[in-house]
C-alpha cells in the first residue's frame, strides 16, 4: 500500500490485468519514492492504462504536474523525456524531471487542459493543427537513440506476417509498407516527429495557446506526422459523408501545409493500417478483427479515389 495515493479495489485490478502483480507492486514503491523527492501532493489517477500509469497532482517544487509511471528501463518514457528535453517547452509542454531507469517522468500538467477534440469547427481545427504542424519539427544530433518511422512500420509488418488469422489485415500492412519505403525514398527528412499528433494530444492552456502532450518521439520525415490527425477525424463514420469529409480536410491541408494530396493520401492509409495491426499486436479479439478492417479499407479507398 503506497502512503500518497490509496488504490481501489478496481484500480488494482485493472492495473494487474493489464500490466501484472509486478507491476503494480513497481507502482506502489515508485509513488512514495517520487512523491518525496518531488513533493506531490493531490496525486489523482488518470484511468487510461495504456502504454504507462498517469496520475494528475500537484509539487510543492514545479507546480500543477502530470507523473507518469512506466516499467523499468520503459523505451515510451525514454523518447519523451529526450523528445520533450529537446523541444525545452516550444510548443511542448515542459517536463520537469524524469527517472529513465526507474521509467518515471514528471511534466507540466497543461491547465484547463481541454483538448482540440472538444472544438465544434472543422475549419478552427485545422487551423489549430496547421498553425502547431508549420516549423514544429527539429533535427536531433543523437537521431540514433529514436525509433525511426519507418522501423516501426518494418516491425508491425513483420509481425503481421506470423499472425496466420490476420491474413487480410497482414495483406494490407504489406502493401502499406511498400508504400511507406517508397514515400521514404522521396521525403528524406530525418525530423524528431511527435509520432502521436492527434487532438487528444493538443490541449488548450490558460493562455489561450494550445500545447502538445505525449510525444513518441521518433524520427522520420514530418509527412509522417500528419495522418495520425486525419485518422481521428473518421469518427467511426465510413459513409459518403465520411469520405466526402475527409477529402475534404486533405484538401485542406494540402493548402495550408503545402503536402500534396496523393503524398498524403497514401501517408493516411499507411498510418492507419498500422493502427489497426497494433490494436491486433495489443490484444483485440476476433470479433474486433472485421471492425478494425474497415478504417484501413476507407483509407484505401480514399488514396485510390
Amino acid at each position: 500500500m503506497s502512503k500518497h495515493y490509496q488504490f481501489r479495489q478496481n484500480e488494482i485490478e485493472q492495473i494487474v490485468k493489464q500490466f501484472g502483480q509486478a507491476f503494480y507492486e513497481k507502482v506502489l514503491r515508485d509513488l512514495d519514492t517520487f512523491a518525496e523527492q518531488w513533493s506531490l501532493s493531490e496525486l489523482r489517477l488518470i484511468p487510461s492504462y495504456s502504454a504507462n500509469l498517469v496520475f494528475k497532482c500537484e509539487s510543492a517544487r514545479f507546480g500543477s504536474a502530470v507523473l507518469k509511471i512506466g516499467r523499468i528501463s520503459s523505451a515510451e518514457i525514454n523518447t519523451e523525456y529526450n523528445t520533450l528535453l529537446r523541444y525545452d517547452g516550444r510548443r511542448f509542454c515542459h517536463v520537469f524531471d524524469a527517472d529513465v531507469v526507474r521509467g518515471v517522468l514528471l511534466e507540466a500538467c497543461v491547465k484547463p487542459g481541454n483538448p482540440l477534440r472538444e472544438v465544434t469547427s472543422l475549419a478552427a481545427r485545422l487551423d489549430v493543427f496547421s498553425s502547431l504542424f508549420k516549423g514544429l519539427h527539429i533535427s536531433v544530433d543523437n537521431a540514433a537513440q529514436y525509433p525511426t518511422y519507418v522501423d516501426w512500420v518494418r516491425k508491425i509488418t513483420d509481425y503481421m506476417a506470423k499472425r496466420q488469422d490476420c491474413s487480410e489485415l497482414a495483406a494490407y500492412m504489406k502493401r502499406a509498407e511498400a508504400i511507406c519505403l517508397t514515400l521514404s525514398e522521396a521525403y528524406t527528412g530525418q525530423m524528431l516527429l511527435h509520432g502521436d499528433f492527434h487532438h487528444d494530444n493538443i490541449l488548450l492552456g490558460q493562455d489561450g495557446i494550445y500545447r502538445i502532450i505525449d510525444p513518441k518521439g521518433v524520427i522520420g520525415d514530418p509527412v509522417f506526422d500528419v495522418p495520425r490527425f486525419i485518422l481521428n477525424e473518421f469518427d467511426d463514420d465510413y459513409s459518403e459523408a465520411g469520405y466526402a469529409k475527409i477529402s475534404e480536410i486533405i484538401a485542406v491541408l494540402e493548402k495550408k501545409l503545402g503536402i500534396p494530396s496523393t503524398i498524403l493520401k497514401q501517408c493516411l492509409f499507411v498510418e492507419t493500417a498500422m493502427s489497426s495491426c497494433w490494436s491486433m499486436e495489443d490484444g483485440a479479439t476476433a470479433e474486433e478483427y472485421w471492425e478494425l478492417i474497415k478504417p484501413v479499407a476507407f483509407a484505401e479507398s480514399i488514396m485510390n479515389g
